[in-house]
């Protein structure tokens, strides 16, 4: 038996910014510790925010300078790999002795990233994910990641994997990391939707993996006097729904609706070869007789400097 707590942090980012929101999650530290977690994710762009609603002042063909205002004061709120944020949680990682995996809005250059960070308790960052593929509108605002992180992190845990948001519907994405042995699949999301719940069962029943979904919880922003395009009501912004499930599709913890909260449950990794008896997708229920997924790793520099 290899039986660990994990859970799932659901929080909102905070509207007065990145250290206002490292505060709120600092404030966990206590429940972190108590529930013996080995591993806690956090939802997606938590550090550096998810804009719903906002429009950055662009329509087709035009962008306006409020929209590059808003812009620069989003970049402002954005975190560095190496800045005083993610510093602050590798201590809160090696106090309660949790791996975390949390999103960010990570700044490089001049361009932002939505990313999954990894952080171990002994080793600090230990790597991480940039959203391969910004959903609608985000591309405005958001680069493109490339093949080079797409990392299957070792950890107390397991196996641990990140996919943000909408690329869990990314069906050859999660075909690679499946082939990379994830035993226990992150996703860091804003979606509240019943349909990502279900895609989250599914994801577990496919990829026979445990699936640990956290998705931001935000108050309704008229309520504390915020204004947000295209809301108007009492409802909240974003309302959860984090959940933890099981490599057959089970529910073993949520979801958590429209509440701030640490959600946990126990799991145990050896149920994985049990789960994987009738199906392993990449292995003997795959047919590569048939079908074939090539995957490239390199990573995607736009200027490369040869000779001296």
């Amino acid at each position: 038996m290899n039986k660990i707590s994990v859970a799932a942090l659901q929080i909102g980012s905070d509207y007065a910014g990145k250290a206002a929101t490292l505060g709120n999650v600092m404030a966990f530290e206590d429940r972190i510790a108590r529930s013996g977690a080995s591993l806690v994710v956090m939802p997606e762009a938590l550090f550096g925010g998810y804009p719903k609603g906002e429009m950055f002042g662009t329509r087709l063909g035009y962008r306006m300078p409020e929209g590059r205002e808003a812009f620069a004061r989003y970049y402002d709120n954005a975190v560095d790999m190496d800045g005083p944020e993610l510093a602050e949680l590798a201590g809160l990682s090696a106090r309660t002795n949790a791996t975390l995996v949390l999103g960010v809005i990570e700044r490089a250059g001049s361009s932002l990233f939505c990313t999954a960070v990894f952080i171990d308790p002994e080793r600090g960052i230990v790597g991480k994910h940039r959203k391969l593929m910004p959903t609608g509108t985000e591309r405005l605002i958001w680069s493109q990641g490339d093949g080079s992180t797409m990392p299957v992190v070792e950890s107390a845990a397991g196996k641990l994997g990140a996919a943000i948001c909408w690329e869990n519907h990314m069906p050859l994405f999660r075909t690679a990391m499946y082939a990379k042995g994830v035993e226990i699949w992150c996703a860091p999301t804003v979606d509240e939707r019943d349909i990502w719940r279900s895609s989250m069962r599914h994801i577990a029943h496919e990829g026979r993996c445990f699936v640990i979904s956290a998705c931001q919880v935000q108050p309704s922003p008229t309520e504390l006097g915020i204004t947000v395009a295209h809301w108007d009501d009492d409802r909240p912004l974003i309302g959860g729904g984090s959940m933890i499930v099981g490599p057959l599709g089970d529910v073993l913890a949520g979801p958590l609706e429209q509440e701030t909260g640490l959600l946990s449950a126990e799991i145990d990794t050896d149920e994985l070869i049990r789960a994987r008896y009738d199906l392993d997708v990449v292995g003997h229920y795959s047919r590569p007789d048939v079908f074939n997924l090539h995957v490239d790793e390199r990573q995607r520099d736009g200027t490369t400097f040869i000779g001296s």
